[in-house]
């Protein structure tokens, strides 16, 4: 049976054009928008030159969801918004409507159900954060319950601009696989190298995968009780726990030594000044599920001393740095050790990443 060349032809697997998902009228106007304002926190209006005025109104929601959840939002959405919701990088949904009254009733019926309306100018915004003990094979934490805990206590930060700045946050519930760049970053910081089963590691990890996956070639082959097994050797161990993603069978989770720290400053964007690496402030707080109550006080006393001292405009790291870092402790009262200095010895390299300078 013959083929002709096009029942061959590769179906390419990779993402949708964007334009096929967008509100009609943003493609309609997409490229030709007047301005852009907010007439009230959550609610983003764009005026384009033709006249047509679109709407987007952004609420904060769960990063796991049920079903139950879901339908309720995208009847929302078929009532007030065409059909048309969308979900941000910071978990929150986002619906685009036309008129100022659809838009004003939407934020009343995802208040109504319990989505508090924000998360735009000057707000805390939701948080960026991986999924956690649902179903990632690594994390010492709960994300997603940190995140929860932490937005309960931030409601009102997150409902009203009243921050110098927008402030960005993150958390992750693991040293090496997700999170980033942020005003302050909740990270897992595990605190004792790997605990090895050497019984079952033979038959369940393949050994070099797991000796190449150590960033500072702390893991060496050994021989155990006439087996073959691996060893850590502690005094070159940054206790990071790449290894236990290769081989469960190193084991670097423990619920007490497996703690938490917050770093801030992180920033990504070319805006005003150039792009920067988070910095230690605190450490050792415990993992302390379900409300993790000791990092939701340290967060809140960063948060309320930028809210006091910041200038308009200025991101959390830039305050920072213009009062400097002992100014820093000292109006947050958050305890200063040898553990915050700054000492990374390749940070000129990797420092040179902004379009403003070069060296």
């Amino acid at each position: 049976m013959s083929q002709t060349n096009s029942s061959w032809r590769t179906i390419e697997s990779g993402p949708r054009d964007h334009m096929e998902m967008l509100h009609p009228l943003a493609r309609k106007n997409y490229g030709k928008w007047k301005f852009h304002d907010r007439p009230r926190v959550g609610v983003l209006r764009h005026v384009a030159w033709s006249g047509d005025e679109l709407y987007t109104v952004r609420a904060g929601t769960h990063r796991q969801v049920t079903v139950d959840i879901v339908r309720r939002l995208c009847d929302l959405a078929d009532t007030y918004a065409d059909g048309y919701i969308r979900w941000t990088v910071r978990n929150n949904v986002e619906m685009m409507t036309t008129t100022k009254d659809k838009a004003l009733a939407l934020v009343k019926a995802l208040e109504a159900l319990g989505h508090p309306v924000g998360g735009t100018g000057n707000s805390v915004s939701a948080v960026a954060h991986t999924q956690g003990w649902l179903h990632c094979d690594i994390p010492a934490t709960d994300a997603s319950g940190v995140v929860k805990s932490l937005m309960d206590e931030l409601v009102h930060e997150f409902t009203h601009e009243e921050m110098p700045n927008r402030v960005k946050l993150s958390t992750s519930c693991c040293e090496i696989n997700c999170g980033g760049q942020a005003d302050i970053a909740v990270v897992v910081q595990h605190t004792k190298p790997p605990r090895i089963n050497h019984e079952q590691l033979g038959s369940v990890c393949e050994m070099p995968k797991v000796v190449a996956r150590c960033p500072v070639a702390a893991i060496r082959p050994t021989m155990v009780n006439g087996k073959q097994s691996l060893m850590v050797v502690e005094e070159k161990c940054i206790v990071c726990g790449a290894c236990f993603g290769a081989c469960p069978s190193m084991e670097i989770n423990h619920p007490e030594h497996s703690k938490l720290a917050v770093w801030v400053g992180g920033k990504n964007s070319n805006a005003r000044t150039k792009p920067s690496n988070m910095k230690l402030v605190a450490h050792g707080l415990p993992n302390n599920p379900p409300r993790w109550p000791e990092v939701g006080e340290v967060v809140k006393r960063i948060l309320a001393a930028y809210k006091k001292g910041g200038q308009p405009w200025e991101r959390l790291g830039e305050w920072a740095e213009r009062i400097g870092w002992p100014k820093f402790f000292e109006v947050t009262q958050l305890p200063f050790d040898k553990y915050m200095i700054d000492s990374y010895r390749h940070a000129r390299t990797s420092f040179n990443q902004s379009a403003h300078i070069r060296f």
